[in-house]
């Protein structure tokens, strides 16, 4: 019977399987349930760390969520503007502000009519400069700072190019959204401006439960026995785990860290995607592990190190009362790969596909927890426990749509910022392989990052070659790099006076370049003419 079914079959049954088999293994998770208004309202510990961090300041816009969409066609700018307000009634998390008393943040939910939010429009039909004048209105927009303790963490412009042109810039802190939450807005946004452009009411259900309510209730179920065992399988994973990831920078670290950023987007061809595909199979995964696997490959050659920790993302929606809510539910999970004892292929796959299930059953402690349990040096300079992520991403599922309008994308409205050193993030389309490496400019140049996103490709394609082969044998550089590190750069050959001691030469140097360096170590440098004498 098995062999009646087609491959995209038998990957849903696998995967339902690996859900049962994990939904029998893991704690029975209790229900959301609202929580009363007129007490203090704790953050989510997630939404702590990010105050925290708020408070250091300099972050800029790190932690902000922008979109921009052009809408080209007929507009009601009316039922645009009732549908964002709509929203910011219907999610709490949009009209809320954090606050300190006694040096403890609380969060407090501010009525519709007190949030402050409302579509601002700018006009530039006509201007000679609007394409000038549109770049400097997004970046605005990405950049300006939200005042998370007066609010509203979200806010929205409309700028008029045209009559029949538009472009909606739309930005959140992160403290009250995540990635999840955007396809909720625009599913949000969807539904109500086609109703209200048709003068329909609202189509949307109540919701369940607020974020509010969801920070109380995890709270409440992380403690005790769940939290205590979660706490120990990090701990006990993560003991020892190198401090930093020791990539080849262009520039060193300052010593606090610099979040711009830059992205170099990248493509798996059809080919190399259907031998990914086939090796996760053979193994029993998924593209993310074997990419995952691969991209760990990669840091520790990079990095010398063999001991790699990479950071995952995990949606943290397992309860089905917060799949519709706009909220930061997002949790990171580092996963720790030993690629030491010279590894197979095949040996790394099994070896990261048992990590990954392993942080999943383990995804529920929040990861601000897991930094205080695990106790890493901490420095300003770089992000604890890791500076390297790896996120699988579903596909999109195309532009937005709305009723008379054509929906597309603002070039440069996705943001400049790194979190991270690296953070690679991939996705499945059109039988394609395709991502993005976002990195901080204050440690890489673009040409880099390109030569680390084609080691990427080359790695995997020797995973792919030959499973049996060792993971520190795969062939990493490409010919015209290799003929660079192996014949060019070790053509030393060089005529020298046969007669003279090595003594004599120096002196001789010395003689030429007395103040030039001849020693530099640890910040300590020595001439020529000093170590002469």
């Amino acid at each position: 019977m098995n062999s009646m079914l087609s491959t995209a079959e038998r990957e849903r049954l696998l995967k339902m399987a690996r859900a049962a088999k994990l939904e029998r293994s893991a704690p029975r998770i209790p229900p959301i349930t609202p929580v009363e208004r007129d007490g203090r309202l704790a953050l989510s510990f997630a939404q702590q760390r990010l105050w925290f961090l708020e408070q250091l300041g300099g972050l800029g816009g790190t932690y902000h969520l922008p979109q921009g969409l052009r809408l080209r066609g007929a507009l009601d700018r009316a039922a645009l503007a009732r549908a964002l307000e709509r929203i910011v009634a219907r999610h709490e998390s949009l009209r809320t502000v954090f606050v300190a008393v006694a040096g403890e943040p609380e969060q407090r939910v501010v009525p519709v009519e007190e949030s402050g939010f409302r579509l601002v429009e700018h006009d530039l039909r006509g201007r000679a400069d609007a394409d000038g004048a549109l770049e400097a209105l997004t970046a605005r927009e990405m950049e300006a700072p939200f005042d998370l303790e007066r609010g509203p963490p979200v806010r929205a412009s409309l700028v008029r190019l045209a009559d029949d042109d538009h472009v909606l810039l739309v930005t959140m802190h992160h403290a009250v959204s995540d990635g999840w939450s955007m396809g909720v807005f625009g599913g949000e946004l969807r539904a109500l401006y086609t109703a209200f452009s048709q003068g329909l009411p609202d189509p949307l259900p109540p919701l369940p439960v607020q974020y509010a309510d969801y920070a109380a209730w995890q709270r409440r179920w992380l403690e005790g026995e769940v939290l205590d065992a979660q706490a120990a399988y990090w701990t006990r994973t993560l003991a020892g785990a190198p401090e930093l990831l020791e990539l080849p920078a262009d520039r060193p670290r300052p010593p606090r860290q610099d979040f711009a950023g830059a992205s170099l987007r990248l493509e798996l061809d059809e080919a190399l995607t259907a031998g990914l595909k086939a090796l996760a199979q053979r193994h029993g995964t998924t593209l993310f592990v074997t990419v995952l696997a691969g991209w760990a490959a990669v840091l520790a050659r990079l990095s010398a190190q063999d001991d790699v920790v990479i950071g995952t993302v995990s949606a943290n929606r397992a309860r089905p009362e917060v799949e519709g809510l706009i909220g930061f539910f997002v949790n990171t999970l580092p996963v720790r790969v030993d690629l030491s004892d010279g590894l197979r292929v095949d040996e790394l796959v099994e070896r990261v596909k048992t990590r990954t299930l392993e942080a999943q059953r383990n995804q529920d402690i929040p990861f601000e927890q897991v930094v205080e349990r695990v106790r890493p040096v901490r420095s300003l300079a770089y992000t604890p426990l890791f500076q390297a992520l790896f996120a699988w991403q579903n596909a999109s599922d195309g532009a937005l749509e709305l009723p008379g309008l054509t929906v597309g994308d603002v070039d440069g409205a996705e943001g400049t910022t790194a979190k991270f050193d690296l953070s690679l993030a991939m996705w499945e389309t059109g039988g394609r392989i395709a991502g993005a490496l976002q990195y901080a400019t204050a440690l890489f140049d673009a040409a880099t990052v390109e030569r680390f996103a084609g080691y990427l490709r080359l790695v995997l394609q020797g995973m792919v070659a030959d499973e049996a082969r060792r993971v520190d044998a795969l062939p990493m550089l490409p010919a015209a790099e290799r003929e660079l590190v192996l014949d060019a750069w070790n053509d030393t050959d060089a005529g020298y006076p046969r007669g003279a001691c090595v003594h004599e030469m120096f002196r001789a140097q010395a003689a030429r370049t007395p103040d030039a360096v001849a020693l530099s170590w640890r910040g300590e440098t020595w001439t020529y003419a000093e170590l002469d004498a």
